[in-house]
């Protein structure tokens, strides 16, 4: 009784305030950048140039309104909805690798979405597979303590669920989704700690893994080749990632201005949703992307200081497994627009058009200020 009373107490302390403002920032930034991107598109789909923007606004204003009242739960609570969420990630990714699923949609190849085409009732199951391992993961981890070096309980439980998860993802195909999972759970494993030599393990067959896939299987094959020169093919297998780069090379060191892209002007692919960096490049040139950049990286630096000074064992696995999905997926996004990395789905965080992943990207950010209000400060 005395404990519970203590952790109301501790929840009722001050919000990070850095934290907090460098989220809205960046979802301020994102919006107008969205805008930016999108308005062409828009214009030339629909007849509305504000369509994209308007209803990502929307989402936003649910997303800070989920913000701000996540961020006042005590994040214990917490606890009791990880093993149920688990169970619905499973269940939504099972439903959208069921052939003949008429809810399950299918664009550009890949089955990731379910919903009902043509409305805004539409969402990536795997959004949810994310929050569901961060939450279920930490809760786990953070009871087991010296167990978690043992191969049967640190290892074992938490490896089956991964691969499910990730067997499932790669069903649709979805490499990008895939890769963040597994990247956040690793992250709160070894926190939670697991040994480094079953670290190095899970990178061997990790990197096995993808072998067998592009070189043996053969998916995404094209994209290798691609990304090792886009313009072998600049009007084929290369034109998305070509067009990424013309568009960033536009934008030299100060950018061509805010609103004047010339590639967005239907010559960019998704150039309001995973290719919106390279907008941002065009447009703000080398020094605005660069600001946007220390502004993640303030973000993610901040999410693991938060995690360091977390009240308990199971604040820190949160905020770390929330941090390392924000610095993974930016990280990911950045990569591969820039031609660091193979082209793959995976959208930038607070900026990509996608109303289901702003809204969630804002209520795991809750939990993270939930936590940093009982910091041991």
């Amino acid at each position: 009784m005395l404990r519970e009373q203590e952790g109301r107490e501790l929840a009722r302390g001050p919000i990070d305030l850095p934290f907090c403002l460098l989220v809205l920032l960046l979802t301020a930034i994102g919006l107008i950048m969205l805008f930016s991107a999108s308005f062409p598109r828009a214009y030339y789909e629909s007849g509305n140039p504000t369509y994209y923007v308007s209803k990502q606004g929307v989402f936003a204003i649910m997303g800070v309104a989920a913000m701000a009242f996540v961020g006042k739960i005590n994040y214990q609570r917490f606890r009791g909805i990880a093993k149920p969420l688990m169970f619905l990630a499973i269940i939504l990714l099972v439903l959208v690798i069921i052939p003949g699923n008429p809810f399950a949609l299918t664009v550009n190849r890949a089955t990731r979405w379910l919903g009902i085409r043509g409305t805004a009732l539409q969402f990536q199951p795997s959004e949810v597979a994310k929050l569901a391992v961060v939450l279920y993961f930490s809760d786990s981890v953070s009871k087991k303590k010296e167990r978690m070096q043992t191969f049967r309980y640190g290892i074992l439980p938490y490896g089956v669920i991964l691969l499910v998860l990730a067997g499932m993802m790669m069903l649709e195909p979805h490499l990008s989704g895939t890769l963040l999972i597994l990247g956040a759970g690793a992250a709160i494993m070894l926190v939670g700690g697991i040994g480094w030599g079953w670290v190095g393990g899970a990178l061997g067959v990790a990197a096995a893994g993808m072998y067998a896939v592009v070189g043996i299987v053969g998916y995404g094959a094209s994209r290798i080749a691609m990304w090792h020169n886009p313009f072998i093919d600049p009007r084929g297998d290369g034109y998305q990632l070509s067009q990424s780069l013309l568009s960033i090379g536009s934008g030299g060191l100060l950018g061509v201005g805010l609103g004047k892209s010339r590639q967005k002007f239907m010559y960019l692919p998704e150039e309001h949703n995973d290719f919106v960096f390279s907008i941002v490049c065009e447009e703000l040139g080398l020094i605005g992307a660069a600001v946007i950049m220390l502004l993640f990286a303030a973000l993610i630096l901040r999410g693991y200081w938060i995690a360091l000074h977390a009240r308990d064992r199971f604040g820190s696995l949160l905020v770390v497994g929330i941090t390392t999905l924000l610095a993974f997926q930016t990280f990911l996004n950045m990569g591969v627009v820039t031609g660091l990395l193979p082209t793959t789905g995976v959208s930038l965080p607070f900026f990509s058009y996608g109303g289901t992943a702003l809204t969630i990207q804002l209520f795991e950010m809750g939990i993270v200020l939930s936590v940093s209000r009982q910091m041991k400060i």
